[in-house]
């Protein structure tokens, strides 16, 4: 009964753990879609700004309006890709706050999980060793608190760049 009982809360464990595998694979699917999309946009609209830029070079009567031309497309073509490069950086850090919090539930609620089943096999072996179950306790929430603290001073390290000037995000035109 007792390894019944151990094999159905092994099987809970993985689905959970396979659950929360899939929304983290889904997650990384999401994000790979949304910066494509940005990809996509940005040279679609790169490539329109040139053809618009030929046209208009091919109108300058002298060199140094062709010159100012060039500059100014110059600038607005790195502008755009810095936006660009922007916005990849803002959705990988959505995307990272959002599995930094479902790897945080995991490692809580999994933690515990696991914690329990442990308690649960060694109370039903001849000699029980509470050094074990606290040893595994102690693994478990040191795990969970490096993990919440790579996650915050990544947060923070994101929010001090949106900080400098010429790096927070500019609304699309």
């Amino acid at each position: 009964m007792a390894s019944k009982q151990n094999q159905d809360q092994m099987n809970e464990l993985q689905r959970k753990n396979l659950e929360a595998a899939m929304r983290l694979a889904q997650l990384s699917i999401e994000n790979s879609q949304r910066i494509m999309e940005l990809q996509v946009e940005t040279a679609k609209g790169l490539f329109e700004e040139g053809v618009n830029n030929a046209r208009a070079l091919s109108t300058a009567t002298d060199p140094q309006s062709a010159m100012e031309l060039r500059t100014r497309f110059a600038q607005t073509s790195a502008e755009r890709m810095l936006a660009c490069a922007r916005e990849m950086a803002e959705l990988t850090s959505r995307t990272q706050a959002e599995v930094g919090k479902l790897v945080g539930e995991q490692l809580a609620s999994g933690g515990q999980d696991v914690f329990q089943a442990m308690q649960k096999m060694f109370q039903g072996m001849p000699v029980t060793d509470h050094n074990a179950t606290n040893a595994i306790q102690t693994a478990m929430d040191t795990t969970r608190a490096a993990f919440e603290q790579m996650t915050r001073a990544s947060t923070e390290a994101f929010q001090m760049f949106n900080q400098f000037p010429g790096n927070t995000p500019k609304s699309k035109k």
